[in-house]
């Protein structure tokens, strides 16, 4: 039996929503341990001149407490 737990992470890019997504477990992975999974509740952008400046996610992001 194995205990998770969930916290939501805000994380964003100027490259596109994958690597904000790699950028939330990287920041998540500094002080969690044993990260298991990343779930995407929701995605924006925000714009200028027409252009794509930069894409955020909202995450939940589980890791094991203990086995």
């Amino acid at each position: 039996m194995s205990v998770l737990k969930v916290i939501e992470v805000l994380a964003n890019s100027t490259t596109g929503w994958e690597d904000a997504a790699q950028a939330a477990i990287n920041e998540a992975c500094k002080t969690l341990e044993n990260v298991r999974s990343v779930y995407i509740v929701d995605q924006s952008a925000t714009v200028a001149d027409g252009k794509i400046t930069e894409y955020r996610i909202t995450c939940k992001i589980s890791f094991e407490l203990w086995q």
